[in-house]
């Protein structure tokens, strides 16, 4: 009777250490199969060809100019149009993404960004001064002046988006231009019909 009460205590002691040396493993392998992944994920590096960086650094630009366009179309009673406001807001959603992937492969090549073409009158850019016309359009002209403005810009990144996979070194920059090409024939096609979209979609 005595042996018994003794063994039961150490059994349960025993059962108490096991689990705790099960429990140390397990937190040990867990944080070892964290370092292997993160060491097993390198960030990944670009080479950029002048042609690269060129299309970049103009269409990181261009397509800040059309968010501001957007937002300000945001604060204007004349563009309550639900169709209109529906290709508005899909132009920004793409914009915003495309926009992290032009600055992350700038910081892929270790290329600084800088914007060359400030103060420019570049074709298809929504400059300042050309956003500032606009906030003083009566309310009646703002959706087909905007609409022009917009499909300008969709147009002149067409072209870029031609020469940058025509010319351009970066496997990764070219893809990446291809499918703004696509996306940009796409959101074209959403404005036809339009005041301010004149002419045929550019693919």
């Amino acid at each position: 009777m005595i042996g018994s009460a003794l063994r039961a205590p150490a059994w349960r002691i025993a059962g108490v250490v096991g689990a705790l040396a099960a429990t140390t493993l397990a937190v040990a392998l867990t944080r070892h199969a964290d370092r292997v992944d993160q060491s097993a994920a390198p960030a990944a590096t670009v080479t950029l060809s002048g042609t690269d960086d060129a299309f970049i650094q103009l269409l990181l630009p261009m397509d800040d100019g059309v968010l501001a366009l957007i937002d300000h179309l945001d604060t204007r009673q004349s563009t309550t149009d639900p169709a209109l406001r529906t290709v508005l807001g899909d132009v920004r959603t793409a914009h915003r993404a495309e926009v992290v992937e032009l600055r992350g492969l700038l910081a892929a090549g270790n290329v600084p960004e800088r914007n060359i073409h400030e103060g420019h009158q570049m074709p298809g850019m929504v400059t300042e001064e050309r956003l500032a016309d606009l906030r003083a359009a009566p309310d009646a002209e703002v959706p087909s002046r905007a609409v022009g403005l917009l499909r300008a810009h969709l147009e002149q990144t067409v072209v870029l988006c031609r020469g940058e996979r025509t010319a351009g070194g970066s496997p990764q920059v070219k893809e990446l231009a291809g499918r703004i090409q696509v996306t940009r024939a796409a959101e074209l096609s959403a404005l036809a019909g339009r005041p301010g979209a004149t002419g045929d979609a550019v693919n």
